[in-house]
């Protein structure tokens, strides 16, 4: 026999909100040094040629780096951009639509500079 509150505990209305609020803390955590290491990056490349840019984007040490710094921007964008539209966007076929549209941006930004890197570092 479990009370009201102890069935329920943790589980928001969409039964994701703790997960979806957690996600989101951690992306942001991970974007602070990820960003920080691909500003560094940037400003190395200052006034560089660009066979010493590429040789640099494509060197393991800094491909892995900002393909983390990719994947935990476009979850962070994804999750962000989800609670500003089912807190503003009131009709539910516009939100629905507005969510998928929001998903699929995220995922062909993140597939599009996920593949841009791959290619500088397999210097395809």
């Amino acid at each position: 026999m479990r009370t009201p509150l102890g069935q329920v505990r943790g589980m928001g209305a969409a039964k994701a909100g703790t997960e979806h609020f957690w996600t989101q803390r951690m992306t942001a955590v991970s974007n602070l040094p990820l960003t920080i290491f691909f500003v560094g990056i940037v400003a190395t490349l200052a006034g560089s040629s660009h066979a010493s840019a590429t040789a640099l984007l494509g060197a393991p040490w800094v491909a892995i780096p900002l393909l983390l710094l990719i994947l935990s921007v476009a979850v962070h964008m994804r999750i962000g951009m989800q609670v500003i539209i089912e807190d503003y966007v009131h009709g539910e076929v516009p939100k629905m639509l507005a969510l998928m549209a929001n998903t699929f941006f995220c995922i062909a930004v993140g597939l599009a500079c996920a593949f841009a890197l791959l290619k500088i570092s397999f210097g395809v």
